[in-house]
């Protein structure tokens, strides 16, 4: 590995310091720190545009917390670069690797002496009126919601070809295995291991108690279609991040995305002691 990407949540001033140290780290290993414009800004260091970070990269850092790790996994996109996630968040399900092990992980990454989590990506996709309004790449779920007001959502789902229902609820989550400790988790749905190829469809809070959260092979196509009136406000969001107003008559599409996430697995611990650490398993 000649060139390592830089990625922070940026105004963080941990993030910050921890950032500028591994910059100096790898300047004394001779490898070429690709820092993203808006950290390298903050550090007062040269920037490397992220086109080039995308092209050039044999690695990618993440210092910060999940939310951190998931838009950056948003912004490599397609390119299925290995990345490793160092948690200077609070809860830390992605970002396995913590401060203290970062260099330790960081040298077996550079003798290419580690191993990745190929995590799966979900594409989503909006179309009105017949018209693509454009695709996103989604990591943990795509969620479709109500507003503020107390009112129940009408949305028209179908598996491939087949009609699954539709939900009457406050909204649907449709998430990856990755993302089932997330939103799916809190409203009922079951934790999946993050390397099955699945999706989770998660009705929230739905008007018929016998509508239960149902888990769907990884090659299904998911089609929602509101069928609600255009006067109550409705959300598509995803990862929790990246949100746009829905109308009567909008569908959405999801299905599993041609690459996955590579993320660069601890050595220190396995998935199920951070289930246990972080969900407080066996504790009273």
């Amino acid at each position: 590995m000649k060139k390592i990407a830089i990625f922070a949540k940026v105004h963080n001033p941990r993030c910050q310091g921890v950032a500028g140290e591994l910059v100096d780290w790898l300047k004394k290993k001779r490898i070429k720190a690709l820092v993203e414009p808006h950290l390298a800004r903050h550090l007062g260091i040269t920037a490397t545009k992220t086109a080039n970070i995308l092209k050039e990269a044999d690695l990618a850092v993440v210092l910060g917390g999940d939310g951190t790790l998931i838009s950056t996994v948003r912004l490599i996109g397609e390119r299925n670069l290995p990345i490793l996630g160092v948690n200077l968040g609070s809860l830390g399900f992605l970002t396995e690797v913590t401060v203290e092990e970062m260099y330790a992980a960081l040298e077996r990454c550079l003798k290419g002496d580690f191993r990745v989590s190929n995590r799966v990506l979900l594409k989503s996709t909006l179309t009105r009126n017949g018209v693509d309004m454009g695709s996103r790449l989604v990591l943990n779920d795509v969620v479709i919601n109500k507003g503020a007001l107390a009112r129940i959502i009408d949305l028209a789902t179908m598996v491939d070809e087949f009609e699954l229902t539709t939900f009457k609820a406050d909204g649907l989550i449709i998430s990856s295995p990755t993302g089932s400790t997330g939103y799916s988790l809190a409203a009922g749905g079951p934790i999946l291991y993050p390397t099955m190829n699945c999706m989770i469809v998660t009705p929230i809070c739905p008007h018929i108690l016998t509508n239960r959260p149902i888990v769907l092979e990884g090659s299904s196509v998911i089609t929602v279609t509101v069928t609600s009136l255009d006067d109550e406000d409705i959300y598509l969001t995803l990862d929790g991040q990246v949100g746009t107003e829905l109308k009567s008559g909008d569908v959405v599409t999801v299905k599993r995305a041609r690459h996955s996430a590579k993320l660069v697995v601890s050595e220190e611990r396995d998935y199920f002691e951070i289930l246990r650490k972080k969900l407080k398993w066996g504790e009273r």
